[in-house]
Order: structure tokens, then C-alpha cells, then sequence
């Protein structure tokens, strides 16, 4: 019997999506009884029922595209902005899998689209998930897609700002995606040779990171690059988070002052955190040396990806085929090691994937002298 199969893109776009939907249609063309369409511009799209037949041309010259032929969008099924009203269309969308006979439906994505993908899988739809982010911080996959592209494209660029940084002698503030995971800044701060780097999981003493670069200065050294993911937090910013979450009150003139900067910066769809930009106002009162902030933004999620993304995109996408074939749903597609492994649903959602304290990256990070701030 043919077997019908949806695929959709939700959350932020990453580079290798494409590439994943290439090696879902081409591994069902070649099974040879596997139908598949794409549902455009992710959960909302499946809602409105828009979609695309992935099949023949539709899947060519794809697989080095960044982005998603599909479209992606953050809508959750069950809080979907409709005329006007925040509406639960689980059941609109429940229809429209039993209108195409849809015998599964495989939703490539972050935390947020596996937690919807668990709902609609307990509503009854046979659900396969991809991990997809540039953070990397889905549970239970050793990396996700997109990861490897995003830190080549934040290496890249903190390479390039190592040589205005050294001819103006200041400090370079580089902040790099990651709210609650520090994969990426930790990764592409080794790889670029940065002398400081700050990540969520651990709080950072700016004093510590102050005291780093004034030993770089007093090695002859009149600069520095410090790569801080956007979740990191001082240690007094993070005790200061938890007394305003507990005991919400008026913030100084200094904190309105940097808002404003940050919603200035948000009109020019640059995203500055309001944490960076009072760290490196705090590390040019303590140092002396001038400091000038660089925020990567969207720039990582862009362009062509990786060669590694391509083939990771490949495997998954083929093993949901695999998956398919064996009547196995409900589950996330996992890359381990260099083969794949499913994992259930209700073991991913939740779990957030952060970077250790003793991970390989972090001790070797502190081997070769690198501040962590703490």
C-alpha cells in the first residue's frame, strides 16, 4: 500500500533544513510506496492546510540552500493566533493529517516544536521529530542540525574582528546566540583563539574577567576578545535576576538607559542583550581600554551549510524513512555517534541539553589559559 507522509519546518530557520527534506524525499522516492508533502510555514501552515508535493524537481538544488523551502513559524498548535483570538486548533489540524491520509507526520525542529510534537502525538497522529537548532541543546542527540554551520559562520566572524581589535587596541565584546545553552560560544570562542569566554552555565565575576585582560595588558597584550553568549550572567546579574523574578522593583536609571539602547538596536533587527551591553560598559571602566560591542545575530543562522550539517541532515532524513517503514512513531530521531537511535518523545521534551561543567571543551578551554569569568 502507498503510504502518505507529511514534513514541516517550525521554530527558527538553521542551516541544513533543506538538505533534511532532500534526504526525506529522495529516501521515500526510492522506497518506492512513500508519498510526501510539505506543509508550508510550519504548525500554522499544517492549520490552513498549505502545502507543497516534495517530490522530482521540488527536491533539486536544494541541498546546499540555506534556509527551508517550506517556510518555518512559531506558532504552537494549541495557542495559534487566529482573527484577532489566541485558539487551540489541534483538532483543525488532527483533520487535516485524516484529510490527506497522512500515515505520518515528521516535524523537523527545536525544544518548542518536540513539546508540540508530543501533544499532537497524544492526540493521536504518528509523529517522527528531527533535532534542529543552533544552540544544540536538544536532549538526547549528541548535535543538532545547524550547529556546525552556525559555529563556522561565529568562528569565521570573531576571527575577522581579532585584527581591528588588535590595530585600535580595545576590548571586542562578541555576542553569540545561546539563551540558556553555551555550546556555541564555547565552540566557536576555542576555535577562534578568544581570551574570554562566558556561557549560561557558568555565572561570571566581570572583576575575574577585568583582572584576565589587564594580565593580557601587562603582557604586552592591548587587547582582547571576549565572546559571551547572549544568556550568560554575571554573577551579580544572576542574583539580581532572582531577587527582581521573587520581588519585582523599579529599575535604576542606568538599566532604563541600557533598555533603551537594546530596543533601539531591536528596530534595526539587531538583538542586543541588555547584559552585554553593561558588561562591556563595565569592562571599559576597569581596564582602561576602549570597548566596542559586535552582536552576530541572524548573521549564523544564514547561508550555505556546512558540509557536516548536509550529511548529519542526510542521515536523519533517511532514518525517518526507516523509522517510517518499521511503524515506529512517537519518537525523535537521534544522531549518536555515526549512526542514528530513536528516542521517545515524552524522554526529549523537557530536557534541555547544557554544557557540562568538566565537558572536554571547558577543560581544555582553561588549559590554554582562556578566562571562563569564574
Amino acid at each position: 500500500m502507498i503510504k502518505h507522509i507529511g514534513v514541516l519546518t517550525a521554530g527558527g530557520d538553521s542551516p541544513g533544513l533543506n538538505a533534511a527534506i532532500r534526504g526525506i524525499g529522495k529516501g521515500a522516492a526510492l522506497a518506492g510506496n512513500i508519498q510526501v508533502i510539505g506543509f508550508r510555514d510550519g504548525f500554522r501552515g499544517f492549520m490552513e492546510n498549505r502545502f507543497i508535493r516534495l517530490q522530482g524537481d521540488t527536491l533539486v538544488n536544494i541541498l546546499t540552500l540555506g534556509g527551508t523551502i517550506l517556510g518555518t513559524n512559531r506558532d504552537k498548535p494549541h495557542k495559534m493566533p487566529v482573527g484577532g483570538k489566541v485558539m487551540d486548533m489541534t483538532d483543525v489540524l488532527l483533520d487535516n493529517y485524516r484529510r490527506h491520509h497522512l500515515d505520518a507526520l515528521i516535524c523537523i525542529g527545536g525544544g518548542g516544536t518536540h513539546k508540540n510534537a508530543l501533544r499532537l502525538s497524544q492526540k493521536g497522529m504518528n509523529i517522527i521529530t528531527l533535532p534542529k537548532t543552533i544552540d544544540n541543546d536538544v536532549a538526547m542527540t549528541d548535535v543538532t542540525l545547524g550547529f556546525d554551520t552556525a559555529m563556522e559562520i561565529a568562528t569565521s566572524a570573531i576571527d575577522r574582528l581579532h585584527s581591528t581589535a588588535h590595530s585600535h587596541h580595545r576590548i571586542i565584546v562578541v555576542e553569540v546566540m545561546g539563551h540558556n545553552a553555551g555550546w556555541l560560544a564555547l565552540g566557536a570562542g576555542i576555535a577562534s583563539g578568544a581570551d574570554v569566554i562566558l556561557i549560561p552555565e557558568i555565572p561570571f565575576s566581570v572583576a575575574k574577567v577585568a583582572q584576565a585582560i589587564q594580565q593580557r595588558m601587562h603582557r604586552g597584550k592591548n587587547f582582547s576578545i571576549v565572546v559571551v553568549a547572549e544568556g550568560a550572567l554575571s554573577d551579580t546579574a544572576s542574583a539580581e535576576k532572582e531577587e527582581h523574578e521573587a520581588k519585582p522593583g523599579k529599575e535604576t536609571r542606568k538599566e532604563e538607559k541600557l533598555k533603551k539602547i537594546c530596543n533601539s538596536l531591536a528596530q534595526y533587527s539587531v538583538h542586543g542583550n541588555i547584559n552585554t551591553l553593561r558588561l562591556s560598559s563595565q569592562l571599559e571602566e576597569l581596564t582602561g581600554l576602549e570597548s566596542r560591542i559586535t552582536i552576530l545575530g541572524h548573521l549564523q543562522r544564514g547561508g550555505t551549510p556546512s558540509a557536516a550539517d548536509r550529511v548529519l541532515a542526510t542521515r536523519l532524513g533517511t532514518a525517518c524513512i526507516r523509522a517510517i517503514e518499521q511503524k515506529q512513531f512517537g519518537v525523535m530521531v537521534a544522531a549518536r555517534g555515526e549512526s542514528t537511535e530513536l528516542f521517545p518523545l515524552a524522554e526529549v521534551v523537557g530536557l534541555r541539553k547544557t554544557v557540562p561543567p568538566d565537558h572536554p571543551w571547558v577543560t581544555s578551554a582553561r588549559m590554554i589559559g582562556t578566562c571562563l569569568g569564574d
